[in-house]
């Protein structure tokens, strides 16, 4: 148990902290590009500007965690949980959220750019200016869900499983799959 560990601007690089309970560490810069951090407990870090370039977070506990400007490129983050988490302005293209849980979390800025969210439940999902180009939205469920200034299509909007109450950037609303203007 590594509870509010401070191991900010450490190199971890490619590191096996696989299953560790690093709860409120304080990794602000660290380098875990590469690193497997599979079902590891990260609730409430903060891992802003931190380098998770090609990291295994699968399953990983990452619920209000802070990744502001973190570098998440290429990261696998399937089946983990980002409930509540900030990731204002990071940086995720190319990776991995397959039925990942983002309810509720800060995405505005984020680069999306050709990432995977399917399945992934983006409830309450603040995606405001964030560039989600090429971004696969398949089966994904999109409720309450803040688009506004967002780079995506209507083609990606509708490979999502459930569209209710979405705000999209020209200020158009979905309301039950159905488009509308406000």
């Amino acid at each position: 148990d590594m509870r509010h560990t401070r191991l900010r601007k450490t190199d971890l690089a490619r590191a096996n902290v696989s299953q560790a309970k690093l709860i409120e560490a304080d990794l602000r810069g660290a380098n875990l590009s590469g690193s497997r951090l599979n079902r590891a407990t990260l609730r409430k870090a903060n891992l802003s500007d931190a380098d998770l370039t090609r990291a295994d977070l699968r399953w990983a506990d990452l619920s209000e965690a802070d990744l502001n400007h973190a570098r998440l490129n290429g990261a696998d983050l399937s089946g983990a949980d980002l409930g509540d988490a900030n990731l204002n302005g990071a940086s995720l293209s190319g990776a991995v959220l397959r039925a990942t849980s983002l309810r509720r979390a800060d995405l505005t800025e984020a680069d999306l750019t050709e990432a995977s969210l399917r399945q992934a439940d983006l409830s309450k999902t603040d995606f405001s200016e964030a560039n989600l180009r090429l971004a696969n939205l398949g089966e994904a469920i999109l409720s309450k869900t803040n688009l506004k200034n967002a780079v995506i299509s209507q083609e990606q909007l509708m490979q999502a499983q459930l569209l209710q109450d979405v705000t999209l950037s020209d200020g158009t609303k979905i309301h039950g799959g159905a488009l509308r203007r406000r």
